[in-house]
């Protein structure tokens, strides 16, 4: 066998071992996105039905994860909530990336003046304590879920254009750049389609920790009541609703805490199954 037949073997061999961990993430996170599509389809009960004749109840063969105070199912919210919870931080963490993408390119394709007004922004929101400018903001505007995700975009994007201005201050040098340079090819396209497709894997890994991080930050703003509105089925909400539920029916808590938790770290392991699949092709080109 060649050294080169080896190399290729070597670098081909990891993606033809299934990884359980990975399976396991994916399909987890497909059924998540599934419930956040169909969630009120395939619950057995509306959402929003309350029975005070039954009240607060514990789990059983006709609830499975029992009733809250007002005598709604806990399992037809959690899984209806599911839209609330995942909609919200998958449209942060695009607009985020787009937003900080744009940005982050053109600090550090272009240089001067044009860096210095980008990362003097940069630097003036990560001053800035996100959580609290949050609070206020939904609080005084009557605690819109958009507005807070309006706002979560503004304040997390300067993450991704610092960590995509790096990586392109060290593509930009690179050969291939001045050969496209030296042909005509412009400026748009360069970024676009030449520099970005380098840093995509850290602009996605990226991603997956804002998506991971903002639906933590959503859930903790409808803890607070800024979030959705109140009877919504939404994780967060739902957690509220529920501690003072804690030693009767801890599930009516335990259960939308767990999801939240779930979530956020399946989308990390897979954003970081994607950095790796990327920066892997990436070296075997």
């Amino acid at each position: 066998m060649s050294a080169r037949t080896e190399v290729i073997s070597l670098l081909e061999a990891p993606r033809t071992r299934p990884n359980v961990l990975v399976v396991v993430t994916l399909t987890i996170l497909g059924l998540i996105v599934l419930l956040a599509v169909f969630g009120r389809l395939v619950s057995p009960y509306d959402p929003m039905q309350q029975d005070l004749g039954l009240g607060l109840s514990t789990p059983s063969s006709e609830h499975w994860l029992g009733t809250d105070a007002l005598g709604r199912d806990i399992l037809s919210r959690i899984l209806a909530g599911t839209a609330s919870a995942v909609v919200g931080p998958f449209v942060i963490a695009l607009g985020a990336m787009v937003l900080g993408n744009i940005l982050g390119l053109l600090a550090g394709y272009r240089g001067g003046r044009i860096d210095s007004i980008i990362m003097r922004w940069v630097d003036l929101t990560f001053s800035l304590p996100g959580t609290l400018v949050v609070i206020v903001v939904a609080g005084t505007f009557g605690g819109s879920y958009w507005l807070a995700v309006v706002l979560l975009i503004i304040l997390v994007a300067p993450g991704d254009a610092r960590i995509i201005r790096g990586a392109t201050l060290e593509q930009a040098p690179r050969p291939y750049v001045e050969a496209a340079k030296s042909i005509g090819v412009s400026e748009p396209r360069i970024l676009l389609t030449h520099i970005w497709p380098n840093v995509a894997p850290a602009a996605i890994a990226n991603a997956s920790i804002n998506f991971a991080g903002s639906l933590v930050a959503l859930a903790g703003l409808s803890f607070l009541g800024l979030g959705v509105a109140a009877g919504t089925p939404d994780w967060g909400l739902m957690v509220a609703e529920g501690r003072s539920l804690l030693f009767v029916n801890p599930v009516a808590v335990l259960a939308p805490a767990a999801m939240i938790v779930l979530t956020a770290t399946t989308v990390s392991i897979a954003g970081d199954w994607v950095y790796e699949r990327l920066s892997s092709r990436g070296v075997s080109r």
